[in-house]
């Protein structure tokens, strides 16, 4: 896809989400450019989850439109889960699910990933003997390893270590450079707000915020100053 001022990987336009009758947010306008990392933020329950698994294709919208620019091969998941297999080594793991999605990589290729998440060294061991950190590292590389223009991480910096956060934060940072869009549910929103371009707050079932993360900064320091 050539890039324009208009380009995007996908666009939602007047998403409203219903479960039974219970209204989850309406009116969610986004459009998630290459590049570029967006944060998705606000209080429990306000339907962040709804919104990534609307994006990602899991769900469609009960209301409004989605377009999609991008193949949905193209698309990666990280969320708690880590899909992995504990009675396979890490190097196995990534072997399973390149055959899984039909990729080809040598064995060097797969430890190249394992060294980007600081897993090479235990290339060889159980995933099962390792902490949540290690898994969730291990998660990401299987993420790395589809090549994704389009990254999803609902809060994949939960429960991890400080290590395994900077190396999170240093994929996705790199991801972006790369060109790839990441859309990231952050439960650390202070300490990740200097990794994005732009937020998109949900609160009391619709977005109170969404635009440029400095001009989200202000609105906050000056929430910050009324208080």
């Amino acid at each position: 896809m050539t890039e324009t001022a208009d380009s995007f990987f996908i666009r939602l336009q007047k998403v409203s989400h219903f479960f039974d009758q219970r209204l989850v947010f309406k009116d969610v306008d986004l459009r998630i450019k290459p590049g570029t990392v967006t944060l998705v933020a606000g209080p429990n329950g306000a339907g962040k989850t709804t919104l990534m698994k609307i994006i990602s294709g899991l769900i469609g919208p009960s209301m409004g439109m989605v377009d999609l620019n991008v193949s949905r091969d193209k698309i990666a998941f990280l969320g708690h889960q880590t899909f992995i297999y504990s009675g396979l080594s890490a190097l196995d793991n990534l072997k399973f699910w390149a055959g899984v999605y039909s990729i080809e990589r040598s064995s060097q290729d797969f430890m190249d990933l394992l060294k980007i998440v600081g897993l090479k060294a235990f290339a060889l061991e159980k995933a099962g003997n390792f902490s949540r950190g290690m898994s969730q590292r291990l998660s990401l590389a299987r993420v790395l390893m589809l090549s994704p223009l389009l990254m999803l991480l609902d809060e994949p910096g939960t429960g991890l270590d400080a290590e395994s956060r900077k190396i999170l934060r240093e994929n996705i940072v790199e991801s972006s450079r790369n060109g790839s869009a990441i859309v990231w549910v952050s439960h650390t929103l202070e300490e990740d707000l200097d990794l994005s371009d732009a937020v998109i707050f949900l609160e009391n079932k619709k977005v109170s915020f969404y635009g440029p993360t400095m001009d989200f900064k202000l609105r906050s320091q000056e929430k910050s100053v009324e208080n």
